[in-house]
């Protein structure tokens, strides 16, 4: 890494020998590390932040993600950003990350994300995500990093009393995915207190789904979809037979759950939002990403039918643990602190995660 009067530029040596400059970027600019930015959020996130003028490096382990994904944002975003396969509780790698790239900021996204598969595997879970988070902050302290976009969930609310759910609601967890969120969040709350300096934003999650416009990047779950969207997408396909809806008899509109889903564009912009707020900010903020509107499992079947123009089938079965009756946001706060909104509807999620599905039926393939 060598810096002139108001460049900095990025080289690739071996044994001495200089082979190429990978990148050349204004001394002003900021550099982004995604983790986990192979995977759904991440891919989106790439080309957003790349729209927004941000250079980056994308860090995932391929543990849910596949090349193909990077190639397509590559393409898409029209940069050759760099690319590193890794894990981030590999502390002698971010190390040699933060050392040889000019990165100042992180925008945290990697980890395991199935609720469900959390009641089975608590310590994979708390491993991958807590330590791997711990693993990554102290990587960041010592490399003088102090910037941080924290992907959360809407989970560390558990089972809220009300809703629309506020961001200053009680927290609580139903599972051990959402408790190792929670867990993060009070280790950067922690982190803000003890270390002066470091600028976080905690997003909480409501319900992705959609896909990029162009069909060629979207959800790609291994196996059996953890997710309701991208289940239904791959009944509509003819992959799976049925839908099972886990549970008809909540105190909802139809019996079945109702949550906030939110299109991943829009929720990539959200992290955008964040992080131009941070670089004018030195404090810790809590902020929703949702829509504010909360659509039941039935309603969102029958938007995939009409999107996908066919009958999608389905059955009822027992609740699932850990799942509550119904759970959607307050957005006011995020359009107040960042200027923030969603902009897509019901509509242009599933067209849009129809168009992927029905373009890509295998996912990125093998």
């Amino acid at each position: 890494m060598t810096r002139t009067a108001n460049r900095l530029s990025v080289k690739i040596t071996t044994g001495g020998f200089f082979i190429a400059t990978i990148y050349t970027l204004p001394m002003d600019v900021i550099m982004i590390l995604l983790t986990g930015g192979a995977g759904y959020i991440g891919s989106h996130a790439a080309i957003e932040f790349i729209k927004a003028g941000y250079p980056i490096i994308v860090l995932d382990n391929f543990s849910n993600s596949k090349m193909e994904a990077v190639n397509r944002s590559r393409q898409l975003s029209g940069q050759d950003f760099p690319f590193i396969e890794g894990d981030i509780r590999d502390r002698a790698l971010l190390d040699k990350i933060f050392q040889q790239h000019p990165i100042t900021a992180v925008v945290h996204f990697a980890g395991l994300k199935a609720v469900g598969e959390s009641f089975a595997q608590p310590l994979r879970y708390y491993d991958n995500k807590v330590n791997g988070s711990i693993t990554l902050f102290e990587a960041m302290e010592a490399a003088g990093v102090h910037q941080i976009v924290f992907s959360s969930s809407a989970t560390v609310y558990g089972d809220p009393h009300t809703v629309p759910i506020q961001e200053n609601f009680p927290l609580s967890t139903t599972n051990p995915y959402g408790a190792s969120k929670l867990m993060i969040e009070n280790i950067l709350r922690d982190v803000h207190v003890a270390h002066a300096g470091w600028r976080i934003a905690l997003l909480r999650y409501f319900n992705p789904t959609g896909a990029h416009e162009s069909g060629l990047i979207g959800e790609n779950p291994n196996g059996i979809p953890n997710n309701l969207m991208p289940y239904i997408a791959q009944v509509a396909t003819g992959k799976r037979a049925a839908l099972q809806v886990f549970g008809g008899d909540y105190a909802t509109v139809d019996g079945t759950g109702v949550r906030d889903y939110i299109h991943v564009v829009d929720l990539v912009r959200g992290h955008v939002k964040a992080l131009e707020y941070l670089q004018q900010h030195e404090e810790l903020i809590t902020v929703n990403l949702g829509t504010g509107k909360g659509y039941s499992v039935l309603e969102m079947l029958q938007a995939m039918e009409h999107a996908a123009n066919k009958a999608i089938p389905y059955q009822i079965v027992a609740r699932r643990a850990g799942d509550i009756a119904s759970c959607y946001a307050d957005p006011h706060y995020a359009f107040e602190k960042l200027g923030w909104t969603a902009e897509f509807d019901q509509e242009a999620m599933c067209r849009d995660m129809w168009r992927w599905q029905s373009q890509n039926p295998n996912g990125y393939g093998d």
